[in-house]
Formats: structure tokens, sequence, C-alpha cells
């Protein structure tokens, strides 16, 4: 894949952050900020450009899809905007219409479609249970160590999540860092609906659509996404260690979270960003240490062992 259809395909996944029109400043702004990282990475489009091209609609969607010959790149292309669309929960109808569209204007194998549909459906279903149900790791009275071990766990799993080529893979990273702050509340006697997580995790500057963006962008760039003749390719052993960044967004919000419930959520705002980002920081230094044990869980992960975790089963 060349750096034409990569940016024919990021084209694409910044058309579905917006295609509902509401997204938060907070979350534009992470966007942005991504698609800045992102581009000054070797080899890259030039992503920051890319974005106003899109915000300003210098970029048309029919452009961006006529790029785009190959029938796998056309169907990974579908897969990344449903999975954008999907980041922050069951998509609205401005989304479906966008999905709509863009199934159109790729001339897409209807069959290959629907199967993608109904995977990632079943994730955003996952989603919507994350907080809720039994934690097994989070218990009253559990120990420091104990949410400590959980956490690494959480964060173990997302990191060899993001090593997976598979689309459905990042789509399956925020359910389980949702189901992660249930169980730390819980551990400290909060009850906590999903609506009250998923503004936890975007105070502390995790936006969800950004999130999701930055990971395929990164697998992307990186030559870990791709498809030709409908096969998937990229080595998980091959994969550079900067890729692992969900291990160290993971272990860090996990830590954030303990500090929160244990301290009564007495943060603001601006406390909950600047912690965050001081705890990044270690985190990001962790993944390189545990590495070997993220590659070695990617290479024993299926989506029946994703959902299964994500369930509690």
């Amino acid at each position: 894949m060349n750096a034409e259809q990569q940016k024919s395909i990021l084209a694409i996944a910044l058309y579905a952050a917006f295609a509902d029109g509401t997204k938060h400043d907070r979350e534009r702004e992470e966007i942005r900020r991504i698609a800045e990282s992102l581009g000054g990475e070797a080899g890259a489009p030039e992503l920051a450009r890319l974005y106003q091209d899109v915000l300003l609609k210098r970029v048309s969607l029919e452009a961006a899809t006529a790029g785009l010959t190959d029938p796998g790149e056309r169907q990974l292309a579908y897969e990344m905007a449903v999975c954008v669309c999907d980041a922050d929960g069951r998509q609205s109808e401005a989304e479906q219409r966008f999905l709509n569209e863009l199934k159109a204007l790729l001339k897409l194998d209807a069959g290959q479609a629907a199967a993608f549909e109904r995977d990632a459906d079943a994730i955003v279903e996952l989603g919507e249970v994350a907080a809720s149900g039994p934690v097994v790791a989070a218990q009253p009275n559990v120990s420091e160590a104990e949410l400590d071990k959980s956490i690494l766990n959480y964060a173990l799993m997302n990191g060899a999540l993001e090593l997976l080529p598979q689309s459905w893979a990042s789509m399956a990273i925020i359910p389980l860092q949702i189901k992660m702050v249930y169980g730390i509340g819980r551990a400290h006697g909060v009850s906590l609906d999903q609506g009250h997580i998923k503004e936890f995790i975007a105070a502390a500057g995790v936006g969800l659509t950004s999130q999701y963006l930055e990971q395929f962008g990164r697998k992307l760039l990186g030559g870990l996404l791709g498809k030709a003749a409908g096969k998937t390719f990229g080595k998980i052993g091959g994969a550079a260690t900067g890729m692992a960044f969900s291990f160290a967004t993971t272990y860090a919000l996990g830590q954030l979270a303990k500090r929160y419930y244990a301290g009564g959520r007495a943060m603001n705002t601006a406390m909950l960003k600047e912690t965050f980002q001081n705890l990044l920081g270690p985190a990001k230094q962790m993944q390189t240490q545990y590495l070997p044990q993220i590659r070695e869980q990617a290479g024993t992960l299926d989506m029946g062992r994703v959902m299964a975790m994500v369930r509690g089963a």
C-alpha cells in the first residue's frame, strides 16, 4: 500500500469521525493533535493538511474512494469507517447515512460488508454491557496489589489487541477500558454507569473516537494493516515497539481511576488531565519492558476470547 492509498483510507476515516456532526470541540482538538502527531512519522502522508482538507471539504469523499482500486483496500477502508463511527457507541442516523453512501461509492461485496457489520455490532453491544455484571478482578476490600495486577492485565490485553491486524481488534480496546474503570470504581464502593465512565475517560484527555483513530493510524502507517485479494497481512513479531501505545494509555488510565476513586472523586477536569499525562510517561517506558508478554498474548487472541473477557466470562 503506497502513501496515496494510505492517504485515501485516512481521509475516509476522518470523514467517518465527523459524520455525525456533533463532535465536542475537545474531541475535534484531539483528532487534530493526532493527525499532526502521526503526520510527523517517517513516510506518513501530510496528515495535518489532510485533517484540514477533510474538515473544509477540500477533499471529497468521492475523490478519497476513487483513490482505492484494490477490493481488499476498499473493504479495509469501509471497516475502518465502521469502527470509527462505532468508537463512541451505537451509530447515529447521520453516521448510518454516511456509511451507506460510503458503501455505495466503494462498490463493496455485499456479503463481506455484512459479515464485518455483524462483528462490529457484536463488539458495540459488548461496550454497552462492559459496565455491568460481575467483575472478578475487583471485589469489595480488594487490595491495592490486586488492583495493580488487574490494571496490568488489562493493559497487556489492550497492547496485544493493537498488534493484531484484524479491523475489529482495536474496537475492543475501549470496552475493555470501560470495564477496567468500572471494576476499579466497584472496588472503592462506587457504582458507575457507562455514561459516567466515558465522561471520566474523556476528562482525562482520552477521546473515544480520537483514541481509535490513533490506534488505526499507527497500524496503517506501521504496515500492520493491509489487505490484498481479501487476505490480511502484517506480522505481529515485526511490529514496532511504539505501536503498542494502548498498553500505556490503558495502564495510565487504570492508575488514574484508582487514585480518583480512592480519593473520593475530588479531582477536577484539569487535575485529571494533568495527572493522566504524568502517569502516561512512566507507562510508556513500561510498555517496552512488557513487549514480550504483549506479543505472546497477541499470538493467542481471537474474537471469542476477547468477547469473553469483556463479558467477564
